[in-house]
């Protein structure tokens, strides 16, 4: 499995071709009949692209209601809480699991598989010291055999490859320089999580990330949109659950767009505003350098580039030689595969 993940790494995707290639590479090891795929926002923990194979996106739509606003066990903030980063549902089921067995949380998350023909799931959190970076989600059919702990513990050993895939993924695609400049849009979604109006930016945006004409696929806007906004919902509520700020990579919309949202109301059951924008500068520095794998002093220089320091204004600043910032500098270059410091800068969005 993890030579066929890697062997994928550099390739270019459109729509879900991700995720088929990853159930093709999965499939002879952890047999399924529905794969999900989604990456994250590494710093706020925000589900910020993703993909399906053979996977229902009404099933993905009430997964996230459950997620956030329910009692689904093995959401990402809960599954990130256990142990092993491995969820269950509806499989080889022990007393000693994590919720228990026959928990309300289980019994409804069992539920919801079975009101769209799935009679079990396996989710893996794909996570390391760095950050988490994506979650994994296979699928059996009702009737059909369940996942046990012999299947998770094989699919977790994958783990490396499919975040080495999915950070590759992000970095992969550049802004397409011929799209003009849009300014930002508000979304306003109601307490029924459905869009209640909108901003003509936001109009624009929703046309300009239009799956009709990028690379992301057919389901996103309605899955994306749901999303966000219960996300912002429960990290109101719960302010260790990932903040709602999400940044989708250019090889997914064709441009890189940061969306954030707010809940209008103090206990987030109202109206949520959602904005979409370019994600550039700052909005965009702290995923940036967590996808290309910064370090904190790397991330730290390319801030002090970015508002137009000279590496021995740099090196003043942070007490060290300019030799040191340079060599910094170098390895930001090389990490982020640009040529110098304008191609950086131009890189994001400066």
């Amino acid at each position: 499995m993890a030579r066929r993940l890697e062997a994928a790494v550099g390739e270019r995707f459109v729509r879900d071709e991700l995720a088929e290639l990853v159930s093709r590479a999965i499939g002879p090891c952890v047999a399924h009949d529905g794969l999900r795929l989604f990456g994250m926002n590494p710093v706020t923990g925000a589900v910020s692209f993703g993909f399906l194979h053979t996977f229902s996106p009404g099933l993905v739509r009430d997964q996230l209601y459950e997620s956030y606003l329910g009692d689904d066990p093995f959401s990402p903030v809960d599954v990130a809480r256990l142990p092993a980063p491995v969820g269950l549902i509806g499989g080889d089921e022990r007393a000693d699991q994590v919720p228990p067995p026959r928990s309300p949380g289980r019994r409804r998350a069992l539920e919801v598989l079975t009101a769209h023909g799935a009679g079990c799931e396996l989710r893996l959190l794909l996570r390391d010291g760095r950050g988490l970076w994506g979650l994994l989600s296979l699928l059996r059919s009702e009737g059909g055999r369940a996942f046990g702990p012999d299947d998770a513990e094989r699919l977790a050993r994958i783990s490396s490859p499919l975040i080495t895939l999915l950070r590759r993924y992000a970095t992969a695609g550049e802004p397409r320089t011929a799209r003009p400049y849009l300014p930002a849009g508000v979304v306003i979604v109601g307490a029924d999580n459905e869009v209640r109006s909108l901003t003509p930016e936001a109009r624009a945006w929703l046309g300009e990330i239009d799956p009709a004409h990028g690379m992301a696929p057919e389901w996103m806007p309605m899955v994306a949109m749901r999303e966000i906004t219960l996300a912002a919902r429960r990290h109101l509520i719960d302010p260790s659950a990932p903040a709602p700020v999400a940044c989708s990579p250019a090889a997914f919309l064709g441009r890189r767009v940061a969306v954030h949202a707010q809940p209008l109301d103090a206990d987030g059951t109202g109206d949520v505003a959602v904005i979409l924008q370019e994600a550039t500068g700052d909005l965009l520095l702290p995923v940036f350098s967590a996808w290309h794998g910064l370090t904190a002093r790397e991330r730290q220089i390319v801030q002090y580039l970015h508002s137009g320091a000279a590496p021995k204004q740099i090196a003043r600043s942070l007490s060290v030689s300019p030799h040191t910032v340079n060599t910094h500098v170098k390895t930001v270059f090389r990490k982020t595969g640009v040529s110098g410091r304008d191609e950086l800068l131009a890189t994001l969005g400066a």
